[in-house]
């Protein structure tokens, strides 16, 4: 495998750099910047998200600065440091092996984005890898990371796609080499937390929390607890966000520490999938073999994750460890009961409830174990709640028996039948990124560089709650010689 040599900075000033992360510590990241590659070929630019962060690169050059060949004036480019919880073991070290950070704009919003390029060559954290990513694994972060947003589920986004020219090896062989490049709210993660807390380092660790104050949760400073405040914001955005993950039926594949954003966007889309027939125990991950990560589990991960954040905001909270227990215990034995808020909103909403009423979340429990029992479609069910609903039940007598409760309770709003279907359309999708067409999408590509069926499926995906006639087959379940029952990581 060739090596390539770092870039210089080459390319014309493409947007207003405003770079902060750059400016904490040296212990934080390492000065990184892109390895070359030979023929940089641009897949996919995402012109709506470049004119929202006011990015006006070049046309000619879209190829060469996204696949890391060229870097924009003002750039200033790192691979960040951190740790994490890997499968419940410690990784003391990890870091972008992959990844690296060319800077930060301030969008149209005023907000503050990263731009970060994956698969953009090695870093000091690579360890043994080549810093590469596979075409396949950069396809299915941009398909889905954008049918996230679309789908109003706070994520990462997706600005470009290349190739490199360049074959690399992974599991299954030699495969295309891709770069994705990704806009975040920031990536800081609670592995970035740990690699602090890990080694002591309480300097370093205040600095990294008052930055993300800063940049996050700037109502945060007004507490009389800034850091307290800070752990109860982090859980509450998290829980709002596995709530929507459940909503839609995504399983997150790979929740490790490092795999958790602070921001309360979804990050990391490896070995990711949407559920097909309903069922909480599934598990799509070919890492996850005990189904530590399954779908139901998702909430209780979250919990444990938040628990190894606040461990690492202990001496911050108050110096006398037992009273910063204490109230960060109180934090983290509060996260399912703010989750299940969550999850029973956005339940009624599923079920076109206007109202709360006590039995509201056993009608949505029942109707889950309906559809577990009768191995019904998650997505189609939800939809078609209004319609032909009971068609996708193995026994329609089954959904006959739920629809008589629910019925009965929606009788009892007096919102006309009208509001609420427009109701239910807005919180049920018709088009999630069904893993057998998002796999025809990537097999298309890598094997015969035909990029039709992703350009299609992206088109589809970007108007998820809406009925799109003309591409009904997206909507459909795979037949049993389609089904893709394991996903896999990109490294």
């Amino acid at each position: 495998m060739a090596d390539y040599a770092p870039v210089e900075r080459l390319a014309p000033n493409i947007a207003s750099f405003a770079n902060s992360y750059v400016r904490l510590p040296a212990a934080f990241y390492a000065s990184t910047v892109p390895t070359t590659v030979p023929e940089p070929r641009l897949i996919k630019f995402n012109d709506a998200l470049a004119r929202e962060l006011g990015l006006t690169p070049p046309a000619s050059d879209l190829a060469a600065i996204f696949a890391g060949n060229l870097i924009p004036a003002g750039a200033e480019p790192l691979a960040m440091t951190y740790a994490g919880h890997q499968f419940g073991g410690f990784v003391p070290q990890l870091g972008d092996g992959r990844a690296i950070l060319l800077g930060e704009v301030i969008d149209a919003q005023g907000q503050r984005r990263d731009i970060q390029l994956k698969g953009a060559g090695r870093t000091p954290f690579s360890r043994r890898g080549d810093g590469r990513a596979a075409l396949g694994p950069v396809l299915r972060e941009y398909l889905v990371s954008e049918a996230m947003h679309a789908l109003g589920i706070p994520t990462t986004r997706a600005l470009a796609a290349v190739t490199t020219g360049q074959q690399i090896l992974r599991e299954e062989g030699m495969v295309p080499g891709a770069v994705l490049t990704r806009v975040a709210a920031s990536h800081v993660r609670v592995g970035t937390f740990q690699y602090f807390a890990s080694r002591g380092d309480e300097m370093s660790l205040r600095q990294l929390a008052d930055y993300v104050i800063n940049r996050h949760y700037p109502q945060a400073k007004a507490a009389e607890r800034p850091y307290l405040a800070l752990l109860q914001l982090v859980a509450t955005a998290q829980a709002r966000l596995i709530a929507q993950w459940l909503h839609v039926g995504f399983i997150h594949g790979v929740m490790n520490t490092d795999n958790m954003a602070i921001s309360g966007q979804t990050i990391d889309f490896g070995p990711c999938a949407f559920m097909d027939v309903f069922d909480p125990a599934t598990v799509y991950s070919a890492i996850d073999h005990y189904g530590r990560y399954a779908y139901a589990n998702q909430p209780r991960i979250a919990n444990w994750n938040l628990a190894r954040f606040a461990e690492t905001m202990l001496p911050l909270i108050d110096e006398r460890q037992n009273t910063a227990v204490s109230q960060a215990s109180q934090v983290i034995e509060g996260f399912q009961a703010q989750f299940a808020d969550f999850w029973l909103a956005g339940a009624r909403a599923k079920l076109g409830l206007f109202t709360a009423e006590d039995g509201d979340a056993g009608l949505m429990n029942d109707l889950l174990e309906a559809m577990h029992k009768n191995q019904a479609d998650f997505t189609l069910t939800f939809r078609a709640l209004n319609g032909d609903a009971r068609s996708h039940f193995n026994d329609p007598s089954a959904f006959d028996a739920w629809a008589i409760n629910w019925r009965a309770r929606c009788s009892r709003e007096p919102q006309s039948p009208s509001e609420r279907s427009v109701k239910m359309q807005a919180a049920n999708p018709a088009f999630i990124p069904r893993n057998h067409r998002v796999e025809q999408a990537l097999q298309a590509a890598i094997q015969h560089a035909d990029y039709s069926l992703f350009e299609e499926l992206l088109l589809v995906l970007a108007n998820p709650y809406q009925d799109q006639p003309e591409f009904a087959r997206y909507a459909t379940p795979p037949e049993l010689g389609e089904r893709v029952l394991h996903t896999f990581c990109g490294t």
